[in-house]
């Protein structure tokens, strides 16, 4: 029996070097193949493409890893909604630079896995200064501040309104917008916290008047109040300083979700409009958004390490007493989860490598790219502009479409794999979303997308 390869080691590299060159010929042919930003023809034929390339999935005998690779990786590729093509601009789902990519696979490589330093002595080294970095870039002027890493918002989130309820020990109050990301009142619930208070957000942004009378309501009762840098649906950024000045003067936390504008800080244009942020109690930030890292990318940032104690967690096997006083750092309090990957190291390499001007100059790229497209839109006879975009995200609609022809058209152009956006309900209206994420991205391409907008809709 032929023993299978290993990726590690020091014949890893021999064994990976036939399979990969595979892989990077599959992933071409299979976008080509595709030849546009989603494949056309909806579920069915996707599933159906699928289901060749892979039947049988468990065979009685193996294929061998030629046979599997390439139609897989091919049918994968084709079947993609890539983020690297122009016109697909649905969601905050950035196209992973090539370095964080190639950085990535040698994480896989070796495999390491962040529960005890003895299975990642570099790794975990390396995921400290990271932490350090980011946690500095959040909090400047704080003594001992700190950071973990997440799959994501939605996890950076959930760790939030956990760490203030084992501050608290009482029953804690969620308080948000209602232009909150979902996973905050869901958080909520997982947590058996009372159901959240949702404040109405009329203008997109939350108002720091009802705010207030909000946490008046609660007196007596402790809370947190979560608010946005860059919703999910327009982009919008919260009043921070003005909601501080609330939180603080009835004595609520203060939670950030910052997921998608957090990376502002890295841009000299445009990180005053996260003046304030520094006020949360803790922070939210993704770099597989405006950081163009493949997922998963999720920071959680505190204002002093203190706030994670309540994740000390001892498992004799991982981080016993005797270990950790005797020098082994301790991994387990950094994360809920136990097994973890490496995600520390592509964001370092890309770091490292752009250094702060260069993430801030792409910042700048993909937010001025959306202004050009507000431009084009208000411009339009045809179209019309909800708001200037705060970030990367523009809503706009066909000027006499109705909201079911605004979905339709959205769905025309899912099905023939022409453009993928999204849609978001603002001001009771649908609204047809482009977020703007690929630095490649040019006018001419941006043109073209409202073109199809308009060649699709009804008359």
């Amino acid at each position: 029996m032929n023993t299978p390869p290993l990726a590690g080691g020091t014949a890893g590299p021999d064994a990976l070097a036939p399979l990969l060159a595979a892989v990077l010929d599959a992933l071409r042919t299979g976008a080509l193949d595709r030849g546009g930003p989603l494949p056309a023809g909806g579920p069915t034929t996707t599933a159906r493409r699928v289901h060749t390339a892979a039947h049988p999935l468990l065979p009685d005998h193996g294929t061998g890893p030629e046979a599997a690779l390439g139609p897989l990786v091919h049918a994968l590729a084709q079947g993609a909604a890539d983020p690297a093509d122009p016109l697909c601009a649905a969601h905050r789902h950035a196209p992973p630079r090539a370095l964080a990519a190639a950085a990535d696979l040698a994480a896989s490589v070796l495999n390491p896995s962040l529960d005890s330093w003895d299975q990642a002595p570099a790794a975990s080294a390396l995921e400290a200064e990271l932490t350090r970095t980011l946690a500095r870039e959040t909090y400047p002027a704080a003594d001992h501040p700190d950071a973990l890493l997440t799959t994501g918002g939605t996890e950076a989130n959930q760790l939030a309104l956990l760490l203030a309820r084992e501050r608290h020990r009482t029953p804690l109050h969620l308080v948000h917008g209602a232009n909150a990301h979902h996973s905050l009142p869901r958080a909520a619930w997982l947590l058996g916290l009372p159901a959240s208070h949702t404040v109405p957000t009329p203008t997109g942004t939350l108002d720091p008047e009802a705010l207030h009378h909000t946490l008046a309501a609660l007196t007596g009762h402790p809370a947190l109040v979560a608010v946005t840098a860059g919703t999910t649906d327009s982009g919008a950024i919260d009043p921070l300083p003005a909601l501080a000045d609330v939180c603080a003067a009835h004595g609520a936390d203060l939670h950030v979700d910052a997921a998608y504008g957090g990376p502002l800080l890295f841009s000299d244009r445009r990180k005053h409009a996260l003046h304030g942020l520094d006020r949360a109690h803790s922070v939210t930030l993704d770099l597989h958004k405006l950081g163009w890292q493949p997922v998963a990318a999720g920071i959680l940032a505190v204002h002093h390490t203190g706030r994670l104690d309540p994740l000390q967690h001892t498992a004799d096997y991982l981080n016993s007493h005797d270990d950790t006083e005797a020098g082994l750092p301790d991994l387990l309090g950094r994360s809920l989860r136990t097994t973890r990957r490496p995600d520390a190291f592509k964001m370092a390499v890309t770091l490292r490598a752009l250094g702060r001007d260069g993430l801030g100059a792409l910042v700048d790229q993909v937010c001025d790219l959306a202004a050009t497209l507000a431009d084009k839109i208000h411009h339009h006879p045809a179209l019309t502009l909800h708001a200037r975009p705060a970030l990367s995200t523009v809503l706009f609609r066909p000027t006499d479409a109705d909201d079911d022809q605004v979905a339709a058209v959205r769905r025309t152009l899912l099905d023939d794999g022409h453009a993928v956006l999204g849609r978001a309900r603002a001001e009771g209206r649908l609204w047809l979303k482009a977020t703007l994420l690929n630095p490649h991205t040019q006018p001419s391409d941006l043109d073209r997308m409202l073109k199809m907008v308009e060649g699709h809709t009804p008359r």
